[in-house]
């Protein structure tokens, strides 16, 4: 059984590490000399950070009823989350096209767009870690600061949402790590100008420069360990290792 796990992570891992290290021994120096490649960089963490901060704090308000005050209403709201999230990139970009295009055409092919696409898309992501994390704050806590004199909203940043603050660290490393891979929404709703990792990486693989989209691999890659290792820190701590 060990050894089964052991040739499956080395396929997993191996393959495409070994791939793309030969793409960069190929490509030599120059490939790391583009002028696209640090602008890239900088606009998939800006991206990403602010597309996680923002999912995280929208999935809150519905982590926090589905946990204290489950019903009908609820349980629908949320599954339609789970439903838009399942749904193609491509049709989730397309239908934002074509409602900023009729109804908000200020904010067709902006920032706004994009970040509200990786919402409707990312959102149960943070929502799940978060609903998780917020079930094991007693609610008896609550009630122990407001009796003690801290307004509603106070006493649920103070306990429940203090508590929960690993929860939400992991949904949004997990609303990141999607973003920093997503393409299609980008492609279709970003401005012009605009160019992340996953859109040079598609632009190179389009014209079959494997030399050139191979630092683009690499970022993509090393941008994501940390956040693995947060997310792999957290679930030995859950698990009480």
């Amino acid at each position: 059984a060990l050894t089964l796990q052991v040739a499956t992570c080395a396929l997993a891992l191996g393959v495409p590490l070994l791939t793309l290290g030969d793409w960069l021994i190929a490509g030599g120096t120059q490939v790391w000399q583009m002028a696209d490649l640090l602008p890239a960089l900088q606009q998939t963490v800006m991206l990403g950070v602010a597309g996680a901060v923002l999912t995280t704090c929208a999935a809150i308000p519905i982590a926090w009823l589905s946990t204290r005050s489950p019903g009908r209403l609820q349980r629908i709201l949320e599954g339609c989350n789970y439903i838009t999230s399942s749904l193609p990139g491509i049709v989730v970009a397309l239908a934002l096209v074509t409602v900023t295009i009729h109804f908000a055409r200020p904010v067709y092919q902006t920032a706004i767009t994009v970040l509200l696409a990786y919402l409707l898309m990312f959102l149960p992501r943070a929502l799940v870690s978060l609903r998780a994390g917020i079930a094991q704050a007693p609610v008896e806590l609550e009630n122990i600061a407001r009796s003690l004199g801290r307004s509603p909203a106070r006493a649920l940043w103070l306990t429940t949402l203090r508590l929960a603050a690993p929860g939400a660290a992991a949904g949004a490393a997990l609303v990141f790590l999607a973003i920093t891979n997503e393409l299609t929404a980008t492609l279709l709703l970003a401005p012009n100008g605009t160019r992340t990792l996953a859109t040079g990486f598609w632009a190179f693989t389009s014209e079959i420069d494997y030399a050139a989209a191979a630092p683009y691999a690499l970022l993509m890659i090393l941008l994501s360990l940390p956040l693995t290792g947060l997310l792999y820190h957290q679930s030995k701590r859950t698990a009480g290792r």
